[in-house]
């Protein structure tokens, strides 16, 4: 079970990394499209938007259905929960350490003020 999500994380991520791939999912969040809408609007030929869609697509981001000669795409059922979770707890833990961080800077800053009021005296 791990190893399945571990994979699954990974191509998550993986789709997730590009640019052009996170614009894609956010036009077929406000609207289906089909790969020749997809790649007009992102000024791609369609071998590329094909590409990205097909990274899209086993990540379980993008579900593509073929009707006639249009391949029409829609947001997929992984709604990556999972994943915002795991970086929920990532960001929880980097906030921890930055507060301590703040809590030393502070410390540091007064005692920087005491010890100069020190050596004008």
């Amino acid at each position: 079970m791990v190893q399945q999500s571990q994979t699954r994380f990974d191509a998550s991520f993986a789709a997730l990394s590009d640019a052009t791939r996170r614009g894609v999912l956010e036009q077929l969040g406000r609207a289906d499209a089909s790969i020749t809408d997809l790649a007009s609007k992102f000024h791609m030929t369609l071998t590329g938007m094909k590409k990205h869609v097909g990274v899209l697509e086993q990540a379980g981001l993008v579900i593509t259905k073929k009707v006639g000669r249009v391949r029409t795409c829609k947001l997929g059922l992984h709604p990556l929960e999972d994943e915002a979770a795991w970086i929920e707890r990532y960001r929880q833990l980097w906030g921890t350490r930055f507060d301590a961080l703040d809590k030393v800077v502070e410390e540091l800053k007064g005692k920087e003020k005491v010890d100069g009021r020190q050596k004008r005296e």
